[in-house]
């Protein structure tokens, strides 16, 4: 499988805005949850190998911190028409199944994965409560048949440290992923 690493945007970037479609047939864009002290942004898909196997845990770090006020949403950017298993409709199942509780969005244009400059999935960019970049990276080391237990660790680390008021982790490593299945001739520059 191919691997394909985040593109590590600078931290304190703006997040960029959004208005997709959620699972659910409702609108959901960025400002929907002004007034949480964090926003994290999950670019991932159905059917990636790197996605599933963070899948439960991501399901249990979710509603956890979003207990805990964060607003969390998954966006789906992947050309559904050559990966039909990442299609709006099997996004439905996908997140009834899984059990996510966050909003999963699909962006069809994939204009908001090239705003974010998002590169693999799964990709996760945490915004402070004034929506700059404080965290980008893994969840945490484990990787399909890595042997490594998947704990959400790094990701943990980042959402306590942005909750408690504390300065974004020194260490910050990239996601690693299947690339971010563009349309023919939408590829952003920071692909290949």
């Amino acid at each position: 499988m191919a691997r394909t690493p985040s593109t590590m945007s600078p931290l304190g970037a703006a997040a960029p805005d959004f208005r997709l479609l959620n699972v659910d047939g409702r609108e959901v864009c960025r400002d929907d949850f002004r007034d949480a002290p964090a926003l994290l942004v999950i670019f991932m898909c159905n059917h990636c190998p790197f996605v599933i196997h963070v899948a439960d845990e991501l399901a249990r770090l979710t509603a956890e911190y979003m207990a805990r006020g964060v607003a969390v949403v998954g966006i789906n950017s992947n050309d559904a028409s050559q990966y039909p298993a990442d299609s709006p409709e099997r996004m439905v199942a996908e997140a009834e199944n899984r059990g996510y509780v966050f909003p999963y969005l699909y962006d069809e244009t994939q204009e908001v994965a090239r705003a974010y400059r998002a590169a693999c999935t799964p990709d996760f960019f945490l915004f402070d409560k004034n929506r700059r970049l404080f965290y980008r990276g893994q969840m945490d080391g484990s990787r399909p048949q890595s042997g490594v237990p998947v704990t959400g660790k790094d990701l943990r680390l980042a959402l306590d440290a942005v909750l408690a008021g504390e300065d974004p982790p020194a260490e910050q490593h990239p996601s690693l992923g299947c690339n971010i299945k563009w349309r023919p001739g939408n590829e952003p520059d920071y692909f290949g």
